[in-house]
């Protein structure tokens, strides 16, 4: 049996919580990634607001070296309608408050701290004087002294000229620029970001379309007929990351055509008021579970990009993303360009894994149900029957077999205590010229979904079989779950599978 996991390992479940992990400068050789994936990282994410085509296809090869015979997920963030300042001479910008600074269209003047080049036509005709802009390498808090907050003063023609509210030097090649509250008329799915999905997305399947700036539901809509025309990409989940006041207004409809949602809080932290963010926070991950899509959350431990342990707040920020619904969590500027990618990831996964502990998974459950209503349907019954009875005897894990996935994802929009063991039976396939196998998708795809562990089980055991074949598949996944430290002598087991026409849940006690 093929697995998705990596075997025999004690530890091998940290926490439910997942850990997206961005892979850069500081994190792309073989060694750094293979200890980020034994920390805990299950899915890596290339971001392509910077580095091209060739130097993340070079980190890749290295994220398949670091996994050698086991399997995670990639994600590819696009860049979207991003706003952003060239510094071609990569010398240091100093700003100084109080004085002033002219962005403008005109990409072939070079950056200084009087002057910032930006590749943007139309911001003089989106903003007006009193409007907020943000500018920084990756992280904007308008405090720190690598990001700086401007103020609109006025409008010249096609330049922007503005008052700066903050002493900054700003380094590096690119910075991004982020209008507060302001609509900016640029398509979501870009033609550089279909030609990156087209060439590098296609050639390594991608699991995950990261979809920047998603402001309305036609924005997934778009990308998802894109994606249907690109062969295997058909599989490929798109995850809404909504980073502004108009996503937020939109929220229901994305969340409806999405996959998964990614709440960029770095960006939303600049358009909402401060004392706004958690409230949205805890709304939209409150809706994301309901609907049992993946909720990922964004820009958790900041200070580790520089320091080896996160402050009191941030830690605390953790537990409460993982109290609030959180499926994932997504680590961007700490892994990429951080100084600890490895530790990070170690102490979220350690966070996570506490704050897992006290998680009211009894209220959860019954909320969760009440939402559902009655009647319910045949999968959402069998799903709460399995968690309710895996709670109620003390299980140690959830086995389900699935071919789509979806029953799996269903046990774990409940939240049961234990992991749900997914044994993805592939299904057999023709498109009238050769015959191939689906389930790598679904198995991997399971990897950013709280408390799903996915194995691919042998092709030749189908989903709906003879006990014989199920019994030897059942085996198959107890004794990987012996092997990673969670089942033990005289566990419980719940299985949750298909005989025939009906769901049946088992529970197991196992002797040795």
């Amino acid at each position: 049996m093929a697995s998705v996991l990596e075997p025999s390992k004690p530890s091998f479940f940290p926490a439910m919580t997942k850990i997206v992990g961005t892979l850069g400068p500081r994190s792309r050789s073989v060694e750094i990634i293979s200890a980020c994936l034994k920390a805990g990282m299950s899915v890596a994410r290339f971001d392509f607001s910077w580095g091209g085509v060739d130097y993340h296809q070079e980190t890749l090869e290295y994220l398949k070296l670091a996994i050698k015979s086991t399997k995670k997920a990639v994600m590819l963030d696009t860049v979207g309608p991003e706003l952003q300042v060239a510094n071609k001479s990569e010398n240091a910008i100093s700003l100084e408050e109080n004085a002033f600074v002219v962005l403008t269209p005109d990409q072939g003047q070079e950056a200084s701290s009087k002057l910032l080049p930006i590749n943007f036509t139309g911001l003089a005709k989106a903003v007006k004087p009193g409007d907020t802009i943000f500018i920084g390498q990756y992280l904007f808090t308008g405090s720190e002294t690598t990001s700086v907050w401007l103020e609109v003063s006025e409008l010249n023609g096609d330049d922007v000229i503005c008052m700066i509210k903050n002493t900054a030097t700003l380094t590096g090649s690119l910075f991004t620029l982020h209008a507060s509250q302001i609509h900016i008329d640029l398509p979501t799915l870009s033609d550089a970001d279909k030609d990156v999905i087209s060439k590098w997305g296609v050639r390594n399947k991608i699991d995950f379309l990261s979809l920047s700036y998603t402001r309305h539901a036609e924005d997934v809509r778009q990308a998802r007929e894109f994606l249907s025309n690109l062969g295997d990409l058909k599989q490929t989940q798109i995850f809404a990351k909504v980073e502004n006041i108009e996503g937020l207004t939109h929220f229901d409809e994305i969340l409806q055509e999405a996959d998964g949602i990614i709440l960029s809080r770095g960006n939303l932290g600049i358009d909402l008021p401060p004392e706004k963010v958690f409230l949205f926070q805890k709304a939209a991950l409150y809706k994301c579970n309901m609907a049992g899509k993946p909720a990922v959350i964004t820009r958790v431990v900041d200070s580790m990009t520089d320091n080896l342990r996160p402050t009191r707040a941030e830690a605390t920020d953790v537990a409460n993303a993982v109290l609030d619904g959180s499926d994932a969590i997504l680590l961007g500027a700490e892994t990429l360009r951080g100084l600890y990618p490895v530790e990070t990831i170690s102490t979220v996964g350690k966070i996570c894994a506490e704050a897992e502990k006290v998680f009211n998974q009894d209220l959860y459950f019954k909320k969760t149900v009440k939402y559902v209503g009655e009647p319910m349907s045949h999968l959402e019954s069998i799903a709460s029957s399995a968690v309710r009875a895996a709670i109620k005897v003390k299980a140690s894990v959830i086995i389900v077999f699935t071919s789509s996935g979806r029953t799996a994802r269903l046990i774990a929009k409940y939240r049961p205590t234990m992991p749900v063991l997914s044994v993805v039976i592939p299904r057999l396939k023709t498109n009238q010229l050769r015959w191939s196998f689906t389930g790598a998708f679904e198995a991997r795809q399971s990897l950013i979904v709280r408390g799903l562990f996915p194995m691919l089980a042998d092709p030749r055991h189908p989903a709906e079989s003879t006990s014989a074949t199920n019994e030897s598949v059942l085996k198959v996944a107890l004794d990987h779950g012996k092997e990673s430290g969670v089942i033990k002598s005289h566990d419980r087991v719940v299985v949750c599978q298909k005989v025939g026409d009906a769901s049946v849940v088992k529970i197991i006690e196992l002797e040795d």
